[in-house]
């Protein structure tokens, strides 16, 4: 019979992992959703646009894995903690439910609502990896983007993207300097 590991083993587990892929791969799709949100005016379609970058993000984390040598499935030492994660996720897919019905009336939602609940599985990772960076990346999401929504209307598909972008990268910076177990 095999012991159990302790929730320090499998956070350490976890934690091995730079964590960079998702955040790149997240930076990467919402600089590209801003450039689309530069280029098109109109917002029915600048909303299709940001709606086929944001699913980008998992396949392109799977891309930017490969390069940087990084195991996003974790099924090298895939424990409990990962099955946690992806309840996050989840958590996060649900939000849609209000997110889509809010689109369909307000089609300019979608950055403010997507940027929002796309930030959410953040706030299991930080308890994960006993590390702020994550609470930071979905609390500064929500506080950046609440209120730039609100302020300029018309700019809506292109600052909330660089907000998301800019969140990404000291997330990214912070991610790369963590000390791992």
């Amino acid at each position: 019979m095999t012991a159990q590991p302790t929730l320090a083993e499998l956070r350490a587990g976890f934690g091995r992992s730079r964590l960079l892929s998702m955040p790149i791969a997240g930076a990467i799709a919402w600089s590209v959703a801003g450039v689309l949100g530069a280029v098109i005016t109109d917002d029915d379609d600048a909303s299709i646009a940001l709606f086929m970058c944001m699913p980008m993000v998992f396949p392109l984390a799977l891309i930017v894995g490969k390069v940087i040598g990084e195991d996003v499935f974790g099924s090298k030492g895939r424990n409990e903690l990962d099955s946690l994660f992806t309840y996050g996720i989840l958590m996060s897919i649900l939000v849609w439910g209000i997110a889509l019905p809010f689109w369909m009336v307000e089609p300019s939602s979608l950055p403010l609502s997507g940027g929002i609940l796309a930030g959410l599985m953040w706030v299991p990772l930080s308890w994960i990896i006993q590390h702020w960076v994550g609470v930071f990346h979905a609390v500064a999401r929500t506080v950046l983007i609440t209120p730039a929504w609100v302020l300029f209307p018309s700019h809506r598909f292109t600052l909330i993207p660089a907000l998301v972008v800019l969140v990404y990268l000291v997330s990214i910076a912070v991610l790369a300097r963590r000390p791992r177990a």
